[in-house]
């Protein structure tokens, strides 16, 4: 069984799990969320890895308006993050 979500950067999974917690965010707002937790992130390093995130199914693109686009954790996506959470517990036990 290979482990989900193991073909994916763990900055790529930071924005699933985001995505996953958010009603359709914009990419500024995932943006801004990560930023919350992490270093300051480039539009250079966050639009390729959301295009990626879609390419591969995991996210779905749509348009708010001509310059924003939102973005939605597919079925794939919101599986796979499931499966991941599911094989992380079984090796972290915070009790």
């Amino acid at each position: 069984m290979s482990v989900p979500l193991f073909d994916l950067t763990s900055f790529q999974r930071d924005i699933l799990y985001v995505a996953m917690g958010s009603d359709q965010p914009s990419g500024q707002e995932i943006k801004d969320e990560l930023e919350g937790e992490l270093e300051e992130i480039t539009h250079g390093r966050l639009y390729p890895n959301l295009d990626t995130l879609v390419e591969k199914e995991y996210l779905e693109k749509g348009m708010l308006d001509r310059r924003t686009n939102f973005y939605s954790i597919s079925e794939k996506g919101d599986r796979a993050v499931r499966e991941r959470r599911r094989w992380e517990d079984r090796y972290v036990d915070f009790d």
